[in-house]
């Protein structure tokens, strides 16, 4: 998950997107809300939903959108004030556009023949060409994001076509990087996710709703049971008459973000078919099969190292141990803009258990190095507290490129393991050794799924992003 007191190291997901269509007259806010929150990791920016009643051709619409955690967002009076049994959400972390409220999503737009609202996670990379030829026609735009560009772009064009799903499908097949998009009109709630499914999108139900989610986890903790994954280049249409899809996006090659398993995901989640407990459970095994060291402890970064920590410790035989105490009370406010009080705010957040570590050699679990930051200050804390040595091993193999499909991995300058080698990592993070996850053994995680590596081997879906 995203945690706050590595802000300067984690990559990030752009955001989650949560729609619901339901058969009843109940209003759905409130499921809306625990979707929300259930994605709050892949996005802490901002929160939005809009909701539609679907009484008469164009329903009634009521929306809120604004800046910082779902649950300081939608109060309970926020709540109460917005009604309908239609509606799409969205948290986002912000790889495109400035972080203010203007971007927030859902985008919602009136148009000469109706209503639109639409929500997105990822990338797209030719928005802005999108925006210009726009521009020439006269739109005027009042943020900074793709998802607006595009939304424009679906309105303008459902006023030359018979249906939005025929305006959708003429739209996506313009656009070019990684999506899932989620669209409302004033009857139907439709889904996209893009042909070579680099970002996830999956369908449940529950009772007579109907759910399309970034993961599986939200459409649990809203009451819902998991369908099946929207696949890649599918649009998916929910109306009264039920759901009908549409695969004229459809292409052979796919590449699923291997990140999704190694990180950003949530642990009880299970995506494309993979549990993604189970994906990092055999990721800590590899490292351990190709990995070993001498050592009597094995320990995780809370949390994005605990679940491949216990897999490298059953590999290996040896005992796993909670290392570091997490205080969950320091909140955002502990963000720091400076890199002293960067460092300063992960002794707020972590303390060491020197009773388990002192006189130990400890293999030390985390998911990436980005920058270095974080795992330099760990390391001194464990050595501070009496370790005798700290073996790290990272659950992927060394970024060195960047991604264009919305994870803010940031340029090949500011990545260490593109200006340092591994050993020079090693002596700058102050560790006894270091090895990455061979990214031949990314296979053991997700077995014969297609990924996307780019960010690892350059080895792109598109290769005119080369």
């Amino acid at each position: 998950m995203n945690n706050p007191f590595m802000y300067d190291e984690k990559p990030k997901e752009e955001c989650g997107v949560f729609g619901i269509w339901s058969s009843g007259n109940q209003s759905i806010s409130k499921m809306l809300y625990y979707g929300l929150i259930a994605l709050q990791h892949r996005g802490q920016e901002s929160a939005g939903m809009v909701m539609c009643d679907r009484q008469g051709p164009l329903g009634n619409i009521s929306a809120h959108r604004g800046m910082g955690l779902v649950s300081e967002v939608f109060t309970d009076e926020v709540l109460g004030e917005l009604h309908g049994n239609i509606g799409i959400g969205h948290v986002r972390y912000s790889t495109t556009g400035e972080s203010r409220v203007e971007n927030a999503q859902p985008v919602f737009l009136n148009y000469l023949k109706g209503t639109l609202a639409f929500a997105h996670n990822g990338n797209i990379r030719n928005a802005g060409e999108i925006r210009k030829e726009l521009q020439k026609k006269g739109a005027i735009f009042s943020g900074t994001t793709d998802s607006e560009v595009v939304a424009y772009r679906i309105a303008m064009e459902r006023m030359e076509t018979g249906s939005i799903e025929e305006a959708i499908i003429n739209v996506v097949e313009e656009l070019r990087g990684g999506y899932a998009l989620l669209i409302l009109s004033p009857q139907k709630l439709v889904g996209v996710r893009d042909p070579y499914g680099l970002k996830p999108l999956c369908l449940g139900k529950k009772d007579g709703a109907y759910i399309l989610s970034s993961e599986s986890s939200a459409i649990l903790s809203c009451g819902g049971e998991l369908i099946r994954d929207i696949e890649p280049g599918e649009i998916i249409t929910i109306t009264d008459e039920g759901i009908q899809s549409d695969f004229s996006l459809k292409k052979k090659k796919h590449a699923h973000c291997i990140f999704e398993y190694i990180y950003f995901a949530r642990l009880d989640s299970v995506m494309d078919g993979i549990s993604i407990y189970d994906a990092r459970i055999r990721g800590g095994k590899a490292l351990a099969k190709r990995y070993p060291v001498e050592a009597d402890v094995v320990t995780g970064v809370p949390e994005s190292g605990i679940t491949s920590a216990v897999g490298y410790a059953q590999e290996a035989g040896i005992p796993f141990q909670i290392v570091f105490y997490k205080n969950s009370y320091v909140g955002r406010t502990f963000i720091k803009p400076s890199q002293e009080e960067r460092m300063s705010a992960v002794h707020m957040k972590l303390s060491v258990l020197s009773d388990v570590v002192k006189d130990k050699r400890i293999v030390l679990i985390d998911d990436s190095i980005v920058r270095g930051t974080t795992i330099t200050n760990l390391i001194t804390m464990l050595k501070k507290a009496g370790a005798k040595e700290v073996h790290v091993r990272i659950s992927s193999p060394p970024f060195l490129y960047p991604c264009f499909y919305g994870t803010d991995v940031p340029d090949n300058k500011e990545l260490i393991a593109n200006e340092l080698t591994k050993d020079q990592i090693c002596k700058k993070i102050g560790a006894d050794s270091l090895e990455y996850m061979y990214l031949e053994d990314l296979k053991e995680m997700t077995g014969d799924l297609p990924l996307c590596r780019a960010c690892f081997d350059k080895n792109y879906p598109d290769e005119s992003e080369l």
